[in-house]
């Protein structure tokens, strides 16, 4: 009998490490063995796209562009791929399509070859304009079946959206099981399905987290998929993918052929084997088998994020609580697939629930935007009575959300307040997509080499090859190091920690905000008590006697030394960065002298990639401003003097 070719995409440097390192590998642990990488015999690398593209701004304190054509450069024999989140590209919301059309021929120019165009609720309206641009520019559109189980998510309904992506003109189809739940069954009736129906070649991605994913490949091959998902050994298995070393004996004994260099294979994964233990915090690997993803579904990197997180808080034995949330708030949104963005919309709900008390208590501004239809089309019907409480009065929308924005390019550098730190195109792409994050990178980036700051992720790792894993922090240790790795921790530690100090603080109403999650939060003691604490160290990358322009304070800020206030005080809730305004190019909230009603926004309060709008007390004036623009805090310094009225 004639052997079957059975092509496999190797994860590793993309979903192998976002899921298992929390998305830490730096470029240079890219570089030093890519080349061996290159060699194996592999389909495809997927290695850009989901949630590596900020991490590498914001944590690493890398270009996303300049790694990806530096892999290009070293990778010659394999094709590169990214994750792309269709209308989202690699964020958390909607963006507008000539934002999205430049972004993709961008990245094609710069070495992508495969676009995987996934959309987390399925609708194919979210895909259109990715899919048209993918293919002008002339690279490969993979379409993608975000999986999930569900009354609502039958074998004929992914039939279906598979047939529109096709209609679209797609080159191959990608079941995505972003949380380990496909089971043998399933991937053999859905695959045979789609063969059956679709003259499509169809690949398979499965995280490894309940156990199933070596058999869900191995039946789905056997119905015609052509292309299996896999990570190297040493990066495989939980929330990553199946080890391609499993897989590769696997179908060795079968008719399918698999030329794979393994002598190649096992000096890569020797390569990440050593250096895990300096990437994953020193806990080492989570259990290799988590059979409550079958239940709450939550996908690889959020899983460990709400166990880590939730433990640092000292609120880890709410996790069974808020893992069971999950399943109610996902029902109650009409069963969205869990995957970014919809993942973070259900995650951050649940947890909000559990932690304050109350279900629904507390709603983001995106759980309204999905309700009102901003995300696309649920695939259940969401209950009226469940979007009045919601909503309002306010009504849905029944068109494609994309369709309400306007293009960005034309006039995104008008709103640059320091052109000056943008070097390229690109930075201009990476500045409309991620504005503060970006800003943050090119500031970082201006400053000489010699003279730049660690990036937060160096820092860490020092510290961990220091022998200091899975211990607290030294005391001693420098204030704005501690406030660096405090601000880039990850997402549901923000929520989490700033839910738990809102309980501790009896506060009524929260605002967190992350990208446009956006909560009211009411701050501040107001009381009258006097309020000292030290001053933190000058903000990243600044020498205390030489203030750059983004850290000087605005002619109507007012500045005071380190002495005790004398009356009443807005104090700060949590630790973070002070912004007196939404953002660079806007004015402060408040002045000097202005007068202000309870519930008024009279600052930001940046934590965690959380922007966080603090709210007056009471109605009161604003006497002085204590502290500048872009400096870190402590949680209680006092950020404003005020004067009850």
């Amino acid at each position: 009998m004639e052997n079957k070719e059975l092509r496999i995409t190797d994860t590793t440097l993309r979903d192998g490490h976002q899921s298992l390192w929390a998305t830490r590998m730096r470029t240079r642990d890219i570089l030093d063995i890519i080349d061996t990488i290159d060699n194996v015999g592999y389909y495809s690398l997927e290695v850009w796209g989901g949630a590596t593209f900020d991490v590498c701004l914001r944590f690493l304190r890398e270009s996303p562009w300049e790694r990806l054509r530096l892999i290009k450069g070293k990778a010659r024999n394999t094709p590169l791929q990214m994750l792309l989140r269709g209308q989202n590209i690699v964020g958390y919301k909607n963006y507008p399509d000539d934002l999205l059309d430049r972004f993709i021929e961008t990245a094609h120019l710069n070495g992508i070859d495969i676009f995987r165009i996934f959309d987390a609720l399925n609708d194919t309206r979210n895909l259109e304009a990715a899919i048209k641009s993918v293919k002008k520019h002339g690279a490969h559109a993979q379409g993608t079946l975000s999986y999930t189980t569900s009354p609502a998510h039958t074998v004929e309904k992914y039939v279906q959206y598979a047939r529109e992506q096709v209609q679209l003109g797609i080159d191959s189809l990608c079941i995505k099981d972003m949380a380990g739940i496909l089971s043998p069954v399933r991937s053999r009736e859905l695959v045979r399905a789609l063969k059956s129906e679709l003259d499509i070649p169809v690949q398979i991605h499965c995280h490894a987290t309940s156990g199933m994913a070596e058999t869900s490949y191995f039946e789905g091959v056997k119905a015609g998929a052509g292309a299996i998902d896999c990570a190297v050994a040493s990066m495989a298995g939980f929330s990553s993918q199946p080890p391609v070393q499993t897989m590769h004996a696997i179908f060795s004994e079968t008719d399918y052929q698999v030329d794979l260099d393994m002598e190649a294979m096992r000096k890569v994964n020797k390569y990440f084997a050593d250096l895990t233990p300096s990437r994953t915090k020193g806990r080492g690997f989570e259990p290799s088998i988590d059979a409550e993803i079958l239940v709450h579904q939550i996908p690889g990197g959020m899983i460990s994020n709400f166990r880590s997180q939730l433990e640092q808080q000292d609120a880890l034995e709410k996790l069974p609580q808020a893992l069971e949330e999950v399943t109610k708030v996902r029902k109650d949104l009409g069963y969205p697939p869990l995957v970014t963005p919809t993942s973070q919309i259900v995650g951050t709900q649940a947890v909000m629930n559990v932690l304050s008390g109350e279900r629904y208590k507390i709603v983001p501004q995106e759980v309204k935007n999905y309700v009102k239809g901003m995300y696309g089309r649920s695939p259940a019907l969401i209950s009226k009575s469940f979007m009045k409480k919601i909503l309002g009065d306010e009504k849905p929308i029944e068109h494609r959300p994309a369709d309400d924005l306007q293009n960005v390019l034309p006039t995104v550098t008008k709103n640059i307040a320091q052109p000056e730190l943008i070097q390229d195109e690109e930075d201009i792409l990476s500045y409309s997509l991620f504005p503060e994050i970006a800003m943050e990178y090119f500031k970082w980036r201006a400053i000489p080499e010699a003279q730049r700051p660690k990036s937060p992720a160096d820092l860490e790792i020092e510290e961990l090859e220091k022998g200091k894993t899975g211990q607290p922090q030294e005391q001693n240790e420098a204030p704005d190091q501690k406030m660096e790795k405090m601000l880039h921790a990850d997402d549901y530690a923000g929520i989490s920690s700033i839910l738990q100090q809102a309980s501790s603080l009896q506060l009524n109403e929260l605002i967190i905000q992350k990208g446009d999650f956006n909560i009211s939060l009411l701050s501040g003691n107001g009381n009258g008590q006097k309020v000292s604490a030290p001053r933190p160290a000058a903000p990243l990358g600044t020498q205390k006697d030489e203030p750059t322009a983004s850290q000087m304070p605005k002619p109507d800020e007012v500045v005071v030394p380190d002495d005790v206030t004398t009356g009443d005080t807005i104090d700060a809730v949590m630790a973070g960065t002070f912004y007196a305004a939404p953002n660079e190019n806007a004015d402060s909230f408040v002045k000097p002298g202005d007068e202000v009603n309870s519930g008024d926004t009279v600052c930001i309060l940046e934590a965690m990639k959380l922007f966080n709008e603090i709210q007056a007390p009471s109605k009161c004036k604003i006497l002085k401003v204590l502290v500048q623009s872009g400096e870190k805090v402590k949680k209680g310094s006092p950020l404003m003097e005020i004067q009850k009225l």
